[in-house]
């Protein structure tokens, strides 16, 4: 389940380095079964503004990216069963996936988030949807939430 408190808890412990970095919360990725009977929820029926839709080749994913209250909610659907996101789904259930976090120089944050010990997915950013630099911290040491680190791409 979704804890507000959880995620400002991880957020205050990020190291002194990484704070400056960051300009807030990016997006948050909710991982669905099929994008395509989920869309209409968020676009529709809330009436969310869709901004795009692509598939990540890299990370076996079709996204649908809303934007709410200046935030964006990014919509995952596996496209392959050995997806990451298939693989969440598997094990907990279509929900919540990550909290992605806004930073100015993504590689940078990356390198202060591990030397301050928190364990890292991607040592080094990778490319993400919408043309972002992203890296992903593991659950493990955030306190069970996955953070990406996600900046923007010019």
């Amino acid at each position: 389940m979704f804890d507000p408190a959880k995620i400002e808890e991880i957020l205050s412990a990020l190291p002194d380095a990484v704070r400056p970095l960051s300009s807030g919360l990016d997006h948050l990725g909710v991982a669905v079964k099929d994008l395509d009977a989920t869309l209409p929820l968020y676009h529709q029926m809330l009436g969310l503004e869709l901004l795009y839709e692509e598939t990540v080749e890299s990370d076996k994913v079709r996204v649908a990216v809303l934007e709410f209250g200046g935030g964006h909610l990014e919509l995952l659907e596996p496209t392959s069963e050995d997806s990451p996101v298939a693989k969440f789904i598997e094990k907990r259930g279509a929900g919540l996936h990550h909290v992605a976090l806004r930073v100015s120089d993504c590689a940078t944050a990356l390198k202060a988030v591990g030397e301050a010990g928190f364990q890292l997915i991607d040592q080094v950013p990778r490319n993400g949807a919408g043309g972002k630099q992203i890296g992903f911290v593991h659950p493990k040491s955030t306190g069970g939430v996955l953070l990406e680190l996600c900046q923007p791409g010019s």
